[in-house]
């Protein structure tokens, strides 16, 4: 009887715990959302309003249909579009390959280089803007998304390495050497064999790539001025100026932004929960 009350007990405890939790991760969107459809003087009473008076959907009308000032933002999410996937395949095409050669190829130093990729991409965005604004300046290639592409993949170019390279180690080299035998060369190996067995670990980090290059703000800040080359980020911040804050176009645009990273993490699920399994156990 004691035992069955301990179970009961733990059960209730991880039952309250789960649902504190879930309350945790799901309020902040939650309340995102009924910001973009709540009247500002909603926002602003106290104490506060959850559930507004005269929801509206005028600011996604406006954002995603109209052709007021609004609408500009309908340019910088494909700004942000654009850019996000020339990166994730830049860096995924390049990555993988490199990936590869670090895990299956013996050269001198190979050890250095991937200490020296990995504090590269540890560097902090502030000690390179400087150097980065004045080279792209000198090649007029301020206020464009080629800029932002080149520096973004630069910067995440070592991170793919460093997982893809972690996940490749988790393959068996008996595979390799199967196929190396029926006459395969490195690279047919690679596309033939190790890649479609890589397909969770590469959509993972395909993911990652995205959600890096889709969110940053800094960088896009000071290499952009219009909306010829903003992004997302940049966008939202400039809805509060330094007299008013339109807190409500803040959380639609929010809202906006949140959805292709979470529609892409939801079709590839699968594949992400197993490629980060699998890249988390060596064997």
């Amino acid at each position: 009887m004691g035992l069955r009350r301990r179970r009961i007990v733990r059960s209730i405890i991880i039952g309250v715990f789960s649902v504190l939790l879930a309350f945790l991760l799901l309020a902040p969107p939650a309340w995102l959302f009924i910001s973009s459809i709540a009247d500002l003087k909603d926002l602003l009473r106290i104490p506060l309003r959850w559930i507004p008076e005269n929801p509206s959907f005028s600011r996604y009308a406006g954002i995603l249909f109209g052709q007021g000032p609004e609408s500009e933002f309908r340019k910088i999410m494909a700004n942000s579009l654009y850019v996000a996937t020339f990166v994730t395949v830049i860096c995924v095409a390049l990555g993988v390959l490199a990936a590869y050669a670090f895990s299956r190829l013996r050269f001198p130093g190979k050890d250095r280089v991937l200490f020296i990729l990995l504090f590269s991409y540890m560097l902090p965005p502030i000690a390179v803007i400087i150097p980065l604004y004045q080279m792209f300046s000198n090649l007029k290639m301020l206020d464009t998304k080629e800029a932002l592409i080149l520096v973004y993949s630069a910067i995440l170019v070592p991170f793919v390495i460093w997982m893809m390279r972690t996940y490749f180690d988790t393959i068996p080299r008996d595979l390799e050497d199967a196929a190396k035998i029926d006459g395969c060369t490195h690279l047919q190996t690679l596309f033939r064999v190790i890649l479609p067995l890589s397909l969770p670990g590469i959509v993972a980090t395909l993911l990652f790539a995205f959600l890096m290059s889709w969110e940053e703000f800094f960088i896009a800040l000071i290499l952009t001025s219009t909306p010829q080359a903003k992004t997302i980020p940049v966008a939202i911040a400039e809805f509060s100026g330094r007299h008013s804050i339109d807190f409500g176009m803040m959380a639609t645009g929010g809202v906006l932004a949140s959805l292709p990273p979470v529609f892409i993490a939801l079709f590839f699920q699968k594949y992400i929960i197993g490629g980060l399994l699998s890249g988390a156990v060596k064997g």
